[in-house]
């Protein structure tokens, strides 16, 4: 259990990094300008069909972009980039279940390149990273719009 508790914290650490708050899973959409500004970026948003799409470019160059259902709420988040995004403040109320899963789910590859893979009914959360580059992608699929496909999501 020690290890398992470990390997945790390293994930945390890793994917979890520490940053400014961004709109999390199941939020409303309406806070993500304060996230351009948390994270001093620019911040592009476009509306979809099915969806808006809010595209914020932070500072250290990393991008995060959060997709909003049109009943206002974040659906889905993915980022990529140099810096890990904060997790903890991404997945908002799920963050728990994403770290209570992510004990048995992290793989190691040759050259510290990390990559978790969370599935459940409630979270899907797909992670990799190394040095300098870091991406990854977290949804709710019962709060996906019918319709989306988050493979298709820009």
């Amino acid at each position: 259990m020690r290890i398992t508790r470990s390997v945790g914290a390293c994930i945390v650490l890793f994917f979890g990094g520490v940053g400014p708050a961004l709109a999390h899973l199941g939020g409303a959409a309406s806070s993500v300008d304060d996230d351009r500004i948390g994270l001093e970026g620019g911040l592009r948003t476009t509306p979809m069909q099915q969806f808006t799409m809010h595209v914020i470019t932070a500072a250290s160059g990393t991008i995060v972009r959060e997709y909003a259902s049109p009943d206002d709420k974040v659906f889905a988040i993915s980022w990529r980039g140099p810096t890990p995004p904060d997790l903890r403040t991404l997945l908002g109320e799920y963050f728990t279940l994403y770290l209570n899963a992510t004990t048995s789910s992290v793989q190691t590859r040759a050259g510290s390149h990390r990559q978790v893979s969370v599935s459940q009914s409630d979270l899907v959360v797909q992670a990799a990273g190394h040095a300098r580059s870091f991406r990854g992608r977290a949804f709710v699929p019962s709060l996906v719009p019918a319709g989306v496909l988050i493979d298709a999501l820009p």
